[in-house]
C-alpha cells in the first residue's frame, strides 16, 4: 500500500506554495509559483484573484508528482489574510482587483467613521482596531462602486470573501469562510464566531452578500480542477497563514509565542482565558477545531519591505544589504519604517516615517544595520505588550525570509531577553495546515502530531540588560519622534510666523 500523504498549500502574498507531507511529518516534495502585485496609486496594493487561483494550480502541479498524486489522502489550505474581493454568485468571475491587507486606500473611510464610541465598539466586538488592514473597509470601499446602493448585494448576486472564501469558490463549493479569517473581516464577534450585526451596519456590508463561517476542519468542498490530484480529494483543513505558522511551531501553551517575518510580521501567542489585552494587540481567533482557540496578536506593517526600500535606496540588492549589516555597528541611527504609519502595538495612521540619530559621518553599513535593527525592536514592541496583557512570553518562535540572517536573530533574542527558536523548515504556515489536516484525517493523533520533531536552531540573549535598556529607549524615543503630527506642528509654527509678521 503506497505512503499516505498529505498536501498543503499555502497561497502567500508573494507566492504560492506547496509541501508534501508524510506520516512522519517529513516533506518529501515541494512546489512554488509566484505572483504579482501592482499599485495603481500611493499606497494602493491590488492582486488578480484570477492569477491567484492559476499560481495555487501551479504550485500544486509543480509539487505533486503523477505517481504521487493517488496517495495524497487529503488537503490542507493556508491563505493571506484581510485582502479582499468581490466576485460575480452565478458567473463566479471576480467584479473587482483583491486589495491586499497592505492596501491603504480606506484611510480616508477610516478617519470619516472613527469617531470615539465607533472605534471603542469595533475593538469591543471584532477585537481589532478600526484600521484599513481589515477586510470590512475595504469590502464598504469596493460595494460603494460596484453596488452603491448595495441592491445586488442584497440580493446575494455579489459574493465577498477573503482569499481561503475565493480559492474555496474555485473549488466550486458553497460561499464558506473559515473561523480564524473571519475574526480578521472586522465583522466577526470574535466570541462568538458569528457575523455581528452592528459591524455589518456600520460597514454598510449586506449579511447575504458573506459567506458562511465554518470550523478550520470544515466541512469544506473537494478538491476539484488541480491536476494532478484527482477530482473529490477532501479538504480538510482550512487556516489563515499566520495562525497555521503558530500550529506548526507547536505553540500551543499560553506563553508560547510566534514571530512569523515577511512583508511585516505577525507576532501571535494563545492567551489566558479572560486575559485582558494591552490596547496595541488585537484579539483574534487562532483556530476553531473542538471549539474556538483565542489568541493575542500584534501586526507590524513592514519587515522585510523594510529591507527591500533600503536596498532599493542605497542600490543594492538584498544580499548585499545583509552582507552591509554583517558586523556593523548603527552608531546610534534608528530607522522607524513608519511607510503606511505604524501597526501593533501604537496603530497610528497618522505616523511617518523617520531616520533618526544620522550626522555627516553616518557610513551606509550603519543605516543597513538600523533597516535591519527595526524588525527586532518592532517585534520587541509587541513582545512587550503581551507581557503587559499578564501572559509572560517565555519564548519567540520565528518564521519567514527575514529570519534567515543569523545576525537578526542575535539581535531579536537581546531585544526580547528571551530565547528565540528557528524553525529549520522554512515553510511554517504549509507544514501547520499539513499538521491540521493530517490530524484530521487520522494520519496522527494530538499526542504523535506532538511528538513529531520540529528542530530548531536556538538564539539566546547575550547583551547585558542595560545595554538593551539603553537599545529599547533609543528606538522608543524615535518611534515617539515619528508619531508626532506634522500638521499640528506646521499650523502653529504659520502662526508664530503670522504673529511675527
Amino acid at each position: 500500500m503506497a505512503t499516505p500523504l498529505v498536501l498543503a498549500i499555502d497561497q502567500g502574498t508573494s507566492s504560492t506554495k506547496c509541501l508534501l507531507v508524510d506520516a512522519s511529518g517529513v516533506v518529501v516534495s515541494r512546489g512554488h509559483a509566484p505572483l504579482s502585485e501592482s499599485h495603481p496609486q500611493p499606497g494602493w496594493v491590488e492582486q488578480d484573484a484570477r492569477e491567484i487561483w492559476a499560481s495555487v494550480q501551479a504550485a500544486v502541479a509543480a509539487c505533486v508528482p503523477a505517481q504521487l498524486a493517488g496517495s495524497v489522502i487529503g488537503v490542507g489550505l493556508s491563505t493571506q489574510r484581510e485582502s479582499c474581493v468581490l466576485w460575480d454568485r452565478k458567473s463566479g468571475a471576480p467584479l473587482s482587483p483583491v486589495l491586499s491587507w497592505q492596501d491603504q486606500r480606506t484611510s480616508p473611510l477610516a478617519k470619516e467613521i472613527g469617531a470615539p464610541e465607533t472605534v471603542r465598539q469595533v475593538r469591543r466586538i471584532s477585537g481589532l482596531p478600526l484600521d484599513p488592514m481589515f477586510s470590512a473597509l475595504k469590502a464598504c470601499w469596493l460595494l460603494d462602486r460596484i453596488d452603491p446602493d448595495r441592491v445586488k448585494a442584497s440580493a446575494g448576486d455579489i459574493r465577498i470573501g477573503t482569499i481561503d472564501s475565493w480559492l474555496m469558490s474555485c473549488l466550486g463549493g458553497p460561499h464558506l469562510i473559515e473561523a480564524g479569517n473571519a475574526s480578521r473581516t472586522q465583522l466577526l464577534d470574535v466570541t462568538k464566531a458569528s457575523w455581528d450585526r452592528g459591524l455589518l451596519d456600520l460597514f454598510r456590508i449586506p449579511a447575504a452578500a458573506l459567506p458562511d463561517v465554518t470550523a478550520s476542519t470544515g466541512p469544506f468542498p473537494a478538491i476539484r480542477g488541480l491536476g494532478p490530484l484527482p477530482d473529490g480529494v477532501p479538504l480538510l483543513a482550512v487556516m489563515a497563514d499566520s495562525h497555521a505558522a503558530l500550529f506548526g511551531h507547536g505553540a500551543t501553551k499560553p506563553g508560547e509565542v510566534k514571530a512569523t517575518q515577511g512583508t511585516g510580521s505577525s507576532v501571535m501567542g494563545l492567551i489566558e482565558t479572560g486575559a485582558s489585552l494591552d490596547p496595541g494587540l488585537c484579539l483574534t481567533i487562532a483556530w476553531a477545531v473542538d471549539g474556538i482557540v483565542n489568541a493575542a496578536e500584534g501586526n507590524i506593517r513592514a519587515a522585510g519591505s523594510t529591507l527591500r526600500w533600503t536596498a532599493e535606496l542605497l542600490g543594492i540588492s538584498m544580499d548585499e544589504l545583509a552582507d552591509l549589516a554583517q558586523g556593523a555597528d548603527s552608531e546610534g541611527v534608528c530607522l522607524v519604517p513608519g511607510f503606511n504609519g505604524l501597526g501593533a502595538p501604537w496603530w497610528d495612521a497618522q505616523a511617518v516615517g523617520l531616520l533618526s540619530g544620522f550626522n555627516l559621518g553616518t557610513s551606509r553599513a550603519s543605516i543597513a544595520r538600523a533597516a535591519l535593527d527595526s524588525i527586532a525592536h518592532q517585534i520587541a514592541d509587541v513582545v512587550d505588550a503581551i507581557d503587559r496583557s499578564g501572559t509572560r512570553v517565555s519564548r519567540l518562535f520565528v518564521d519567514g525570509g527575514p529570519t534567515r540572517n543569523n545576525q537578526l536573530m542575535q539581535f531579536e533574542a537581546d531585544m526580547i531577553g528571551r530565547l528565540v527558536l528557528r524553525g529549520r523548515t522554512t515553510e511554517l504556515s504549509a507544514l501547520g495546515v499539513a499538521h491540521l489536516a493530517g490530524l484530521k484525517a487520522g494520519l496522527w493523533d494530538h499526542d504523535q502530531l506532538a511528538g513529531l520533531e520540529r528542530p530548531h536552531d536556538v538564539f539566546e540573549p547575550r547583551l547585558d540588560p542595560g545595554e538593551r535598556q539603553t537599545e529599547r529607549e533609543r528606538w522608543l524615543d524615535a518611534v515617539a519622534r515619528a508619531r508626532l503630527k506634522p500638521a499640528a506642528f506646521a499650523g502653529k509654527a504659520r502662526s508664530r510666523l503670522a504673529g511675527a509678521a
